[in-house]
């Protein structure tokens, strides 16, 4: 056995932990938290004694105004919330208030009750509660009375004053995506009434109530359930909209009965929206689009609309043209709520006031009229350059050599600050519309600069973050190419100068990041770049000294220039894919139908048989990226799938159990029976699944029956071909039980074609192994063994690979093969960088009840499910090329952060959310593909162990 000095675990564990660590480089770059504390608070004059805050969790703005919403459900009414079009029509303003991503609960009531929008990274820290404290319109209430889901108010009774914000919500076990979620709604309302009730006899609670500066907020489930179990378009949405409508209605009346007089504010709104398949997380404008409807005292009648009109395409059919539509962000509701009732506004907050603008119409209609519009636009400016103060003074404490934002320079004290000075004047001279002009202005100067300190440190770090990148790919390359294999480390002064100047660097770096008070993070990110380039540089110094005094003919720097055009072009094109889908359609196109006519004549006639194979099934593949991610239930596709694997197993059966034959009777026989078993639980599978189909369309629930066989089939099927070992079994064998093994998890957990691409995707990776054993036969390559076998012997008589391995140009293009694979995984039936793109509707037919946690897990199974068949064609491959476990993974690491460098140039913190929100998944995919590749060798390495053990004792006897 040859030694090497290199330990292949040790660049993994080194990797991993790199690629982990550098993941968060985008959050620290990008996206680091706005919450800081030590602000003062200001606040106004109320125009309104109470709010009504309504949230229809998972209302789309337009199914809500649009005339006819429901086209396809029969007898639908033309105006499905009659009541709240009322209210537009005759009493309020309204528009549209658009979220940003992700578009989920959490983060949307965040925007609508704390005025901020959450920084991306916090949505890995939970869903359920704020992970930062910060401050809301609830905190600053006299009391708020909040009525909804137990996933939504214990995040904002947290963190605030004690006894503050009183909530009553539903059990968990309530939210069950099988039943009428209308009945969540109305537990809500059931519950105000009684509250109401109650204060009849409770004095302390009467007191509350009357008391100025309460809020309630009414949280409305029902909607967001209805939408994912049933569709926005469906007749079950459209009767929670009516539903929802009627609470309003209901809401305000008893209000009115309660109080006896107009000093209650009402708004409408949603924290986010709903896409046509049900789902939502993403920034796709249904998504990101929701109603808001404000009433009552303080707010200002319906407008007749101005010119240029205020409306577009989208509102065209709410037929209210005549009418004013203004928009907001959602953020700005909390300033709307803050200055209606008279409290102080939220620390955090970052909305703005829509009436600041005084080209437009916003949503006040105080007591003092223009004065108190104007006082409003002067406390929102305050409030947000109030932010800006805190945070330039914490960055001119501790940052080294610190430059301060120049249209805010002289920020301390706040009542210094010039522009605050000006508009004081103003306000004395009673020139309402220029306060409101210079409001509107000083507030776009701060949160100019809230972005301008937000990335200050961002040229640093992705100086940092170019250096460690490019540092582990050197590093990497040193496993490929092993020159302390060849020639020993340069010990000399060279050496001991590489050295003293790594930690010289690092020390300086490190020095200068203390004194700067920087994050923890950014040490680790220091120290990364410094090993790498220190290692690479020792242990290169000699060969690099050698090739640079060496004279090498034209043709070598050729063929390397464009095989690194080649890699380049290929891992760009990757990058492509991700953002247009059909470009991994091109990709199968081109190595399917292109890469095999650059064979040689005698290699494509002597496998004719394999060239066709291979080229059927790669175009068959580059259907699936083809097709629209939004798909609908459909039960004959799902069956087809499920017949599909069936098929696929009883073809490659005969030749598989023709190979078993010459084994011990009784181990062939029980191979027999596992494989038939393994057909029957595809059978049951489908079986349960259609029964469990009709049930849920036909809202009759899930039987019991159906979901505990569901689950039995789904376990024991898994962990057959996991659990069972024979010495019957061969290599072809072993991936037959795998494929059928995950059948039936692309039946019960499909949707629509997944079924029919795990099929196509197992048989072009069975073709694949195939086609490369040939071109490295056809090539006569002396990697490991002095002659290869022909592909119809490997299985009589099998070739242990060496235990070193030497680096093939030929191993670069299966890398990136290997890389693309990976990515198809992902990308074959949707895109895992959109949070749409993964259906729930499949989960019901085993988790009917609400559970984000076990319903997640399952969703992450069904992704990872096409890997374990990667993961063994994978270990395979290596094995029929007689290279040492891991060796294509060295080459792949080497080269895949070069997509990943590009992803983190790409990430957008302004402009679309859509695309920030997948520019960040993006990046983080990319970032991971190296622990998820090693995981998918180590993986297939582990599970076809047994059939590499059988090989290595058939190999024995023929020695």
């Amino acid at each position: 056995m040859t030694s090497t000095e290199y330990n292949v675990a040790q660049l993994l564990v080194v990797g991993l932990i790199f690629h982990l660590v550098f993941i968060a480089s985008v959050f620290d770059c990008y996206f680091t938290s706005p919450v800081v504390h030590g602000m003062n608070s200001y606040g106004g004059e109320a125009s309104a004694k109470r709010l009504v805050l309504i949230v229809g969790d998972g209302l789309r703005a337009d199914l809500l105004f649009n005339i006819n919403a429901f086209p396809e459900v029969p007898g639908s009414p033309e105006i499905v919330a009659p009541y709240l079009r009322s209210v537009v029509e005759t009493r309020g303003a309204f528009g549209i208030s658009h979220t940003r991503v992700p578009t989920e609960s959490r983060p949307g009531h965040v925007a609508i009750i704390g005025g901020m929008y959450e920084d991306v990274s916090a949505v890995t820290k939970g869903w359920k509660s704020n992970p930062v404290d910060f401050d809301s319109v609830f905190n600053q209430s006299s009391t708020t009375f909040s009525f909804g889901s137990p996933d939504i108010l214990p995040m904002f009774a947290r963190g605030a004053v004690p006894g503050r914000v009183k909530t009553w919500s539903y059990d968990e076990d309530e939210e069950d995506f099988t039943k009428d979620a209308t009945a969540l709604d109305v537990w809500v309302l059931d519950q105000l009434k009684t509250l109401l009730r109650n204060a009849t006899t409770d004095v302390t609670l009467n007191n509350q109530l009357r008391t100025d500066k309460v809020i309630f907020f009414l949280h409305l489930l029902g909607l967001d359930t209805t939408g994912h179990s049933y569709r926005p378009h469906s007749k079950e949405y459209m009767e929670n909209i009516q539903v929802v409508d009627n609470i309003v209605q209901e809401t305000e009346k008893l209000i009115s009965e309660f109080y006896k007089d107009q000093d209650t504010s009402y708004i409408f709104t949603a924290d986010h929206g709903m896409s046509a398949i049900g789902n939502h997380g993403d920034g796709h404008p249904d998504n990101t689009r929701t109603p808001i409807i404000a009433w009552g005292s303080g707010i200002r009648p319906p407008l007749p609309d101005i010119h240029p009109s205020s409306h577009d395409a989208y509102s065209e059919p709410w037929q209210l043209k005549h009418l004013f539509r203004r928009d907001m962000e959602q953020a700005d509701i909390a300033s709307l709520m803050a200055a209606l009732i008279g409290i102080n506004w939220p620390v955090n907050s970052v909305g703005v006031l829509p009436d600041v603008d005084p080209m437009l119409p916003g949503y006040l209609s105080p007591k003092n009229g223009d004065e108190g519009v104007a006082q409003a636009a002067f406390t929102n400016a305050k409030v947000i350059l109030e932010q800006y103060r805190v945070k330039h003074e914490l960055k001119q404490k501790h940052q080294y050599f610190y430059t301060p934002f120049t249209p805010l320079a002289g920020t301390s004290p706040l009542g210094n600050v010039r522009q605050i000075t000006a508009i004081e004047r103003l306000i004395a001279g009673k020139d309402w519309i220029l306060v409101r002009q210079a409001s509107a202005e000083l507030i776009q100067k701060s949160l100019q600069g809230l972005h301008y300190l937000q990335t200050y440190d961002r040229f640093l770090i992705r100086g940092i973050v170019i250096a460690a990148y490019l540092g582990w790919a050197a590093y990497a390359s040193l496993y490929i190419l092993r020159p302390l294999d060849t020639m020993p480390v340069n010990s000399g002064d060279k050496s001991s100068f590489i050295r003293v100047a790594s930690y010289t660097v690092l020390v300086a770096f490190w020095v200068l990041l203390a004194v700067q008070s920087s994050p923890w993070s950014f040490y680790l990110y220091t120290l990364f770049p410094c090993y790498f380039w220190q290692q690479f540089l020792i242990q290169t110094s000699t060969t690099l000294r050698h090739h640079c005094l060496t004279k090498y003919p034209p043709i070598s720097y050729i063929k390397f220039l464009l095989q690194a055009s080649m890699v380049i072009i290929a891992l760009q094109g990757m990058v492509a894919g991700y953002t247009h889908r059909f470009i991994w359609s091109i990709g199968f196109i081109l190595v399917g139908l292109v890469w095999p006519f650059s064979w040689d004549k005698e290699m494509r006639s002597n496998n004719t048989r394999l060239m066709f194979s291979w080229m059927t099934s790669c175009i068959v593949s580059a259907i699936f990226p083809l097709l629209s991610v939004d798909k609908k239930e459909s039960l004959a596709t799902i069956m087809l799938g499920g017949i599909v694997i069936l098929v696929t197993g009883l073809v490659c059966l005969g030749p598989v159990l023709q190979r078993s034959r010459g084994q011990k009777i009784r181990d062939s026989q029980s191979f027999r029976i596992i494989l038939a078993t393994q057909m029957a639980l595809i059978v049951v599978t489908m079986a349960i699944t259609a029964s469990s189909v009709r049930n849920l369309q036909a809202k009759q629930g899930l039987p019991a029956l159906n979901q505990l066989g569901g689950w039995v089939v789904l376990v024991v099927a898994s962990l057959i071909p996991l659990v069972y070992k024979s010495d019957a079994q061969t290599t072809p064998a072993k991936l037959l039980m795998y494929f059928l093994g995950f059948g039936p998890c692309f039946v019960i957990l499909s949707i629509s074609v997944e079924g029919l691409f795990y099929a196509a995707y197992s048989v072009t990776l069975v073709a694949w192994i195939e086609v490369e054993r040939a071109v490295r036969s056809s090539h006569a390559v002396q990697v490991q063994v002095p002659e290869l076998a022909k592909a119809d012997e490997l299985h009589k008589t099998p070739t242990l690979p060496s235990a070193v391995y030497r680096f093939c140009p030929d191993d670069l293009r299966i890398a990136l093969f290997f890389l693309f694979f990976v990515q198809i995984g992902f990308f074959g039936t949707g895109n895992v960088a959109s949070i749409s793109s993964f259906y729930l509707a499949p989960v019901y037919r085993l988790i009917p009840i609400f559970n984000p946690f076990f319903m997640a897990a399952l969703l992450v199974f069904k992704i990872v499910a096409p890997y374990i068949i990667l993961a063994v064609m994978f270990a395979v491959l290596n094995d029929a090329l007689h290279l040492p476990p891991f060796s294509l993974l060295l080459v792949a690491l080497t080269i895949t952060d070069g997509m990943t460098l590009t992803f983190f140039f790409k990430v957008q913190d302004t402009g679309s959310w859509l695309e920030i929100g997948q520019s960040i998944s993006f990046f983080c995919i990319t970032s991971l593909l190296l622990l998820w590749s090693a995981g998918i060798c180590a993986a297939g390495e582990y599970l076809m162990a047994d059939v590499q053990r059988v090989n290595k004792t058939t190999l024995d006897k023929y020695d």
